[in-house]
């Protein structure tokens, strides 16, 4: 026994220390705090870094997890989660710092999140607004001075937009998001609010084309998306249910953005267009601040959600796309057919492309320019493989130099590319997955949370 004892011990030395977080708010020092012991007794699976600073020049913490926390490795697709976008919807940030807590200390004990850690790079930003946390003075479960960042501007209002001018000054928070998203491949993405109990997706604005005539604007890639919102909601038992007293009921707990009320320079709309990142946006708690003592509870609601919304970053078909050398090739469109994006999706600089799609048989469009468009079929199955999509790589079958492809990938100008668009366009075409619920039209609006 007294060697079983000293066994166990030893053991216990060897493991990481978890970094113990208490169901409390966590302020700026205490967040870092937080952040800094987690990278760095776990080190081989997580790295800690800033993407920018806040008006008052607070650092935005971004934390990673994966095999390969400081670098991409090809064929693991990027995930990310941003919460605190507006200061005094604090529910998010206090669940993400408990996720952290929960994927670390869980890796090689529960298999699902060895697996996910395995199989995944995960990016994780507590707090895309601190200096609206920190003005809080009075928490109030309606409204509070610390919605807007130090300039007071909304940040969810602060991107460009891709179906009306949005010619306000752009944040510095706002500018780090859009200059992180650049750095990497992101694929999938949820941004937690806090004020309703729904998950809202794209589009969030709109013109006829998109769907408005129908009191909706809908995506290509509408299906993926309600079905995406669906993952989270069905899972937190409180967004099934009464939901918010006073304020709208959402059929299954989701709603298109646009049908909820229309808003302008969004950021799930602007990770969607011109990051091609699939984002969701995730209200979580009726009150935007609610007390301390309920933190616990909202953790043990969503974390099941939040679980089993990463793993969807699997969800589909990738691969990478090879000229006739076995060379890849960046800055090659890949899309469905039928389902076209206003800013074409291309493969990144290792020629990789991810594209979400459900079970089904797809043509896929392989286009280099220069070249003539290559076809091909593929079927996702029923039930995909664990912990990845289903691989397709493409060997494009053409002759010829490959310098005249460049390896950068140029982006689509941020400018209102839906404003031209005929009112015929297929996204106005309501999707097999679309929920009886969703057709009915918001008959009131109010100030998004």
């Amino acid at each position: 026994m007294e060697n079983m004892d000293f066994a166990c011990l030893w053991l216990g030395l060897l493991l990481p220390v978890a970094a113990t977080l208490d169901f409390s708010y966590h302020h700026q020092e205490e967040m870092e705090e937080f952040l800094k012991k987690v990278a760095q007794n776990y080190s081989s699976i997580t790295h800690l870094h800033s993407i920018g600073k806040s008006v008052k020049g607070r650092n935005l913490w971004v934390l990673v997890v994966g095999r390969s926390p400081k670098e991409h490795k090809i064929g693991i697709p990027e995930f990310k989660y941003v919460a605190n976008m507006h200061g005094d919807e604090t529910v998010g940030r206090e669940l993400l710092l408990h996720l952290i807590e929960y994927l670390v200390t869980n890796d090689g004990k529960d298999l699902e999140i060895t697996n996910l850690i395995n199989s995944t790079r995960i990016h994780i930003m507590p707090s895309m607004n601190p200096d609206g946390f920190e003005a809080v003075k009075k928490p109030d479960c309606f409204y509070s001075n610390g919605r807007e960042n130090g300039n007071f501007y909304d940040l969810n209002r602060n991107f460009p937009d891709a179906f009306e001018f949005n010619n306000v000054s752009r944040q510095p928070e706002t500018v780090a998001i859009m200059e992180w998203l650049k750095t990497e491949t992101f694929v999938l993405s949820a941004n937690l609010h806090g004020g309703a109990l729904v998950a809202s997706y794209p589009f969030d604005n709109g013109v006829p084309a998109t769907g408005t005539v129908h009191s909706r604007s809908l995506t290509p890639d509408d299906d993926v998306f309600q079905y995406l919102a669906n993952t989270y909601a069905s899972r937190n038992p409180n967004m099934k249910g009464d939901q918010c007293k006073n304020k709208m009921n959402f059929p299954n707990g989701i709603t298109n953005g646009y049908s909820w009320y229309p808003l302008k320079g969004g950021m799930q709309d602007y990770n969607y267009i011109w990051a091609q990142c699939f984002e969701i946006t995730l209200e979580l708690s009726c009150c935007k601040y609610p007390r301390e003592e309920k933190l616990s509870s909202f953790w043990n609601l969503n974390k099941a959600s939040l679980i089993e919304y990463i793993k969807e970053v699997h969800l589909g078909v990738k691969g990478q796309v090879f000229d006739q050398s076995g060379n890849p090739i960046p800055n090659v469109i890949v899309e469905v057919q039928d389902r076209k994006h206003i800013c074409p999706y291309k493969t990144n600089k290792f020629g990789e492309y991810y594209l979400l799609l459900l079970p089904g048989s797809y043509t896929l469009n392989v286009t280099v320019p220069g070249h003539n468009p290559h076809l091909t079929k593929v079927i996702i199955p029923k039930k995909s493989q664990d912990f990845s999509a289903l691989k397709k790589d493409i060997l494009f079958p053409f002759r010829g130099q490959m310098d005249s492809i460049p390896v950068s990938n140029p982006p689509c100008p941020t400018i209102p590319l839906y404003r031209n668009l005929p009112s015929h366009s297929a996204a106005t075409k309501p999707s097999l997955f679309l929920f009886l619920g969703t057709l009915f039209h918001v008959l009131f609006k109010y100030s998004k949370m």
